[in-house]
């Protein structure tokens, strides 16, 4: 072996160490805010009182769980259990997609002391958000008029209703999920000490990822990439939505390639269908959920998060005028905020969690 096939080989260790560290710190930061959360959260589901009380619990309690699935395993397991209708329980789901987008802005943010870069990775984060906030724009209202998602789910429901006991363990929970119980258990459940090791972590583990692939991305797989995995929209949707079942989070999935494109290996429109794929992965979790628990309302609740992707993807992806407004809004944002960075700042906590927790308590 070579000088040259020996630097290559202790880099790809290292890129595999780091990618560990950074998913333990993506794991201990979900972690962190359950500590912080998940009992909040389930009172915050309890809440919805209309359908917009129900959207912004559905965010809210994403971004203190750090991940759409728990609330939307939540949701489905209160509407099983008879505390939660299934038309309370659909713009919770909505809000779930929204929320759960939250991560890619922090991880995004690993990024803020390089500008450019910085500039390019929030732009890659902020398209998840800005896509789901049209969707719910569009459909949320067409819900509350007329139903369209319960209807539609109710059709399919009847096929499943008997099924149950389905369960599915995701290969990156049992890798990592030790080393986050075992730094849980050193930190002392302090969820104040987890959530600040987790963002070191997560910070410390980007600045060498970053490093890390461009070194070896853009000399070896960068042509990979740009022709196999996001060459097409509709193999990078594909890729996002098997990883993402794999996984079961979204929130993983997509956190992956935002240091993609802060580098600028990969661009947002080549990034823009791959979330759309993890949008639609993510819905697994909560089927499964549905299907073990054998109760028709769950499974329709479950029925209705598919379908309320499958067809944001079917009205804005195909058409490339409505297509281009998430991308559009995505890099105004990452312009303004590269003129001063307290801008991403101010968005992540006031479209997250301060307009969220005002209008919960203004509508309830």
């Amino acid at each position: 072996m070579n000088r040259e096939s020996r630097q290559f080989a202790v880099q790809i260790v290292l890129l595999i160490l780091v990618l560990y560290t950074f998913l333990v710190s993506i794991g201990l930061l979900g972690a962190s805010f359950k500590l912080f959360g998940q009992d909040l959260a389930r009172q915050l589901i309890e809440m919805t009182s209309n359908p917009l009380v129900g959207l912004v619990a559905g965010i809210l309690a994403t971004t203190l769980v750090q991940s759409s699935s728990t609330t939307t395993s939540i949701t489905v397991g209160m509407v099983a259990g008879g505390a939660l209708t299934i038309e309370g329980a659909i713009p919770v789901v909505m809000g779930a997609n929204i929320g759960t987008s939250v991560t890619n802005i922090l991880v995004s943010m690993g990024h803020i002391t390089r500008k450019e870069e910085f500039k390019r990775a929030l732009a890659g984060a902020a398209v998840h958000d800005f896509f789901n906030l049209l969707v719910v724009a569009i459909l949320l209202p067409l819900e509350i008029a007329f139903g369209y998602l319960e209807w539609l789910s109710l059709q399919i429901t009847g096929i499943f209703a008997d099924m149950g006991g389905m369960k599915f363990a995701s290969p990156l929970k049992i890798i990592v999920e030790p080393a986050v119980k075992s730094l849980i258990g050193l930190l002392g459940s302090n969820p104040f000490v987890s959530l600040i090791v987790a963002l070191a972590l997560m910070f410390l583990a980007l600045k060498f990822l970053v490093d890390l692939t461009k070194g070896i991305v853009m000399k070896r797989s960068e042509r990979f990439l740009q022709r196999y995995l996001f060459g097409a929209p509709l193999t990078a949707m594909f890729v996002g939505m098997v990883i993402t079942s794999m996984v079961q989070s979204s929130s993983i999935t997509t956190s992956l390639i935002v240091p993609l494109v802060g580098t600028g290996i990969l661009t947002v429109e080549q990034i823009f269908p791959y979330t759309l794929g993890a949008n639609v992965g993510t819905t697994v979790t909560a089927m499964l959920a549905s299907l073990s628990t054998g109760n028709i309302a769950a499974v329709t609740v479950a029925f209705a998060h598919l379908f309320f992707n499958l067809t944001g993807i079917g009205l804005i992806y195909p058409l490339p005028p409505v297509r281009q407004i998430p991308v559009r809004m995505a890099r105004a944002l990452a312009d303004l905020t590269s003129k001063n960075r307290f801008y991403a700042v101010a968005y992540l906590i006031l479209a997250f969690y301060l307009i969220p927790l005002s209008l919960i308590f203004l509508w309830k």
